[in-house]
Protein backbone atom coordinates (compact mmCIF):
# COMPACT_ATOMS: atom_id res chain seq x y z
CA UNK A 1 0.00 0.00 0.00
CA UNK A 2 1.25 3.69 -1.09
CA UNK A 3 0.73 6.18 1.49
CA UNK A 4 1.49 10.11 0.92
CA UNK A 5 3.41 11.98 3.07
CA UNK A 6 0.48 13.62 4.70
CA UNK A 7 -1.17 10.41 5.45
CA UNK A 8 1.63 9.28 7.24
CA UNK A 9 1.83 11.93 8.99
CA UNK A 10 -2.00 11.64 10.17
CA UNK A 11 -1.25 8.53 10.47
CA UNK A 12 2.11 9.12 13.05
CA UNK A 13 -0.27 11.80 14.62
CA UNK A 14 -3.29 9.17 15.59
CA UNK A 15 -0.75 6.44 16.74
CA UNK A 16 0.95 9.04 18.70
CA UNK A 17 -2.25 10.89 20.34
CA UNK A 18 -3.66 6.87 21.05
CA UNK A 19 -0.89 5.50 23.08
CA UNK A 20 -0.50 8.75 24.69
CA UNK A 21 -4.29 9.09 25.57
CA UNK A 22 -4.05 5.06 26.69
CA UNK A 23 -0.98 5.78 28.71
CA UNK A 24 0.38 3.34 26.96
CA UNK A 25 3.39 5.86 26.11
CA UNK A 26 5.68 8.37 27.87
CA UNK A 27 7.47 10.51 26.29
CA UNK A 28 11.55 10.92 27.29
CA UNK A 29 11.99 12.97 24.28
CA UNK A 30 10.00 15.95 22.52
CA UNK A 31 7.15 15.13 21.07
CA UNK A 32 8.25 15.88 17.65
CA UNK A 33 11.66 13.61 17.80
CA UNK A 34 9.15 10.64 18.98
CA UNK A 35 6.49 11.52 16.05
CA UNK A 36 9.96 11.61 13.51
CA UNK A 37 10.57 7.91 14.73
CA UNK A 38 7.00 7.13 14.48
CA UNK A 39 7.17 8.38 10.58
CA UNK A 40 9.84 6.38 10.10
CA UNK A 41 8.48 2.83 11.15
CA UNK A 42 5.96 3.74 9.29
CA UNK A 43 7.76 4.62 6.04
CA UNK A 44 10.16 1.49 6.72
CA UNK A 45 7.32 -1.29 7.70
CA UNK A 46 5.62 0.33 4.00
CA UNK A 47 9.01 -0.47 2.22
CA UNK A 48 9.33 -3.85 3.63
CA UNK A 49 5.75 -5.16 2.46
CA UNK A 50 6.71 -3.28 -0.78
CA UNK A 51 9.71 -4.58 -1.25
CA UNK A 52 7.50 -8.03 -0.37
CA UNK A 53 4.87 -8.04 -3.05
CA UNK A 54 7.98 -7.77 -5.68
CA UNK A 55 9.34 -10.65 -4.15
CA UNK A 56 5.88 -12.27 -3.90
CA UNK A 57 5.22 -11.24 -7.63
CA UNK A 58 8.23 -12.71 -9.00
CA UNK A 59 7.91 -16.07 -7.30
CA UNK A 60 4.47 -16.33 -8.85
CA UNK A 61 5.85 -15.72 -12.15
CA UNK A 62 8.42 -18.41 -12.05
CA UNK A 63 5.86 -21.21 -10.67
CA UNK A 64 3.15 -20.42 -13.07
CA UNK A 65 5.73 -20.56 -15.79
CA UNK A 66 7.41 -23.73 -14.34
CA UNK A 67 3.46 -25.13 -14.93
CA UNK A 68 2.89 -24.53 -17.94
CA UNK A 69 -0.33 -25.15 -19.30
CA UNK A 70 -1.17 -26.59 -15.95
CA UNK A 71 -1.36 -22.95 -14.90
CA UNK A 72 -4.03 -22.19 -16.42
CA UNK A 73 -6.31 -23.10 -14.08
CA UNK A 74 -5.02 -21.50 -11.29
CA UNK A 75 -6.37 -18.08 -9.05
CA UNK A 76 -3.46 -15.90 -9.46
CA UNK A 77 -5.10 -13.95 -6.54
CA UNK A 78 -5.22 -16.74 -3.73
CA UNK A 79 -1.83 -17.98 -5.07
CA UNK A 80 -0.22 -14.55 -4.49
CA UNK A 81 -1.36 -14.13 -1.11
CA UNK A 82 -0.30 -17.64 -0.18
CA UNK A 83 3.35 -16.57 -1.25
CA UNK A 84 3.16 -13.60 0.48
CA UNK A 85 2.03 -15.05 3.46
CA UNK A 86 4.98 -17.83 3.46
CA UNK A 87 7.56 -15.18 2.67
CA UNK A 88 5.95 -12.88 5.27
CA UNK A 89 6.24 -15.61 8.25
CA UNK A 90 9.77 -16.38 7.27
CA UNK A 91 10.81 -12.86 7.21
CA UNK A 92 9.22 -12.47 10.68
CA UNK A 93 7.48 -9.47 9.21
CA UNK A 94 3.53 -9.59 10.56
CA UNK A 95 0.87 -8.07 7.84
Amino acid sequence: MHLKDDQIARLAEKVMTDLAASGHMHLKAERGVALNAVKAAIVADLKAEESLDRDAESLLEQNLKAMGSAASGIDRHKMFRMIKDKLAKDRKIVL
